[in-house]
């Protein structure tokens, strides 16, 4: 194999370089698989990710080698086509960040060494409004993925209640993640305002199985519902995008009849695009909604005199959030 396959997609010519560098070792894939294995699953990427900021982490030498986010890119004299859009940090700090404008911008990107791509809630067309609410189901210590299953399903059967229609998919690693497509009327802090009132909702629902406690001290062996990755500026490991670790796993949609069957091991880049090609996207009825229903929820909590949740450390002190310190350390400091 020579040294550069050159892949004609979208209008363009995207160079593939050292294309039999193996990126997992325990596998054989190599970087030319993984750029085949976007090219197979481009529809409903495109779908899931097309037309907005994405973050690369990048593995030069493959899975188990060095890496790093990559936040700042910029179009060279080689690549003069590339698309950015200017995304900003929770202190304000601004940056040009590359648009998953086609397929053209995801091959360039993994021709960079990057596996899968961290994505904005927001278009580049329309930053000031978050159309996507990312339910986060994170199994801390002790949490088996059957915990994660029921966690799932708990948090549709609130959502169907609530007359919202969700769509489920691997993290690929050991979580779920739930997303519900909005209209585009809200920004990140209401959409996350409506994240905490769903978290608070389903602990009540379910104390047992699910918190919402942000202190990994309060959590025990429970399904977080980390309603943080919804604060303004965070990004979710993308849909269809392709893990690091050592199975090549990719995060994928499935469709709410597989929840009791869904094993993340056997969804990989090998197995994947045969998965699509025989089923489909699992999320193309996803359409546009009302977020009003989880806000009611919301000044609900409120008007009954819960403040605000803890924010993450990066964020500014932010109006009706209690004191951003550990309850242990709070005991000790009393």
């Amino acid at each position: 194999m020579s040294d550069v396959e050159v892949v004609e997609v979208a209008g363009h010519e995207v160079r593939i370089t050292s294309p039999a560098k193996v990126f997992f070792p325990e596998r054989g894939n190599t970087k030319l698989d993984l750029a085949r294995y976007y090219l197979a699953v481009a529809e409903p990427l495109m779908a899931a990710m097309g037309g907005r900021p994405v973050m690369l982490q990048r593995f030069p030498n493959g899975v188990g080698g060095s890496n790093f986010f990559q936040k700042r890119v910029a179009a060279t004299k080689a690549d003069p086509w590339l698309t950015t859009t200017v995304v900003a940090t929770p202190n304000g700090t601004t940056s040009n960040a590359l648009v998953a404008v086609d397929l053209a911008h995801v091959l360039w990107a993994v021709n960079m060494g990057c596996l899968g791509f961290h994505v904005w809630p927001n278009t580049a067309a329309d930053p000031e409004h978050a159309d996507e609410l990312r339910v986060d189901l994170d199994p801390g210590p002790g949490v088996t993925f059957g915990m994660i299953r029921e966690a799932a399903a708990e948090t549709k059967a609130l959502l169907d209640e609530l007359g919202i229609a969700s769509f489920p998919k691997t993290t690929g690693n050991r979580g779920i993640h739930i997303y519900v497509r909005l209209l585009p009327r809200w920004d990140g802090i209401a959409v996350r305002a409506a994240a905490v009132a769903l978290a608070r909702e389903l602990e009540r629902r379910r104390p047992d199985l699910m918190t919402a406690a942000w202190w990994k001290e309060e959590r025990g062996e429970r399904v977080f519902v980390d309603f943080n990755q919804n604060a303004p500026h965070k990004t979710v490991f993308g849909a269809w995008s392709v893990r690091a670790n050592p199975h090549a796993q990719v995060s994928t949609p499935f469709t709410w009849d597989e929840l009791p069957t869904i094993e993340p091991r056997e969804l990989t880049i090998d197995t994947v695009p045969a998965r699509l090609a025989d089923q489909g996207d699992p999320w193309a009825p996803m359409t546009a909604q009302d977020l009003d229903p989880l806000l009611e929820l919301h000044e609900r909590d409120h008007a009954g005199g819960l403040l605000d949740a803890p924010w993450p450390p990066v964020y500014p002190k932010m109006p009706g959030e209690p004191p951003r310190v550990a309850p242990s350390r709070a005991r000790r400091s009393d």
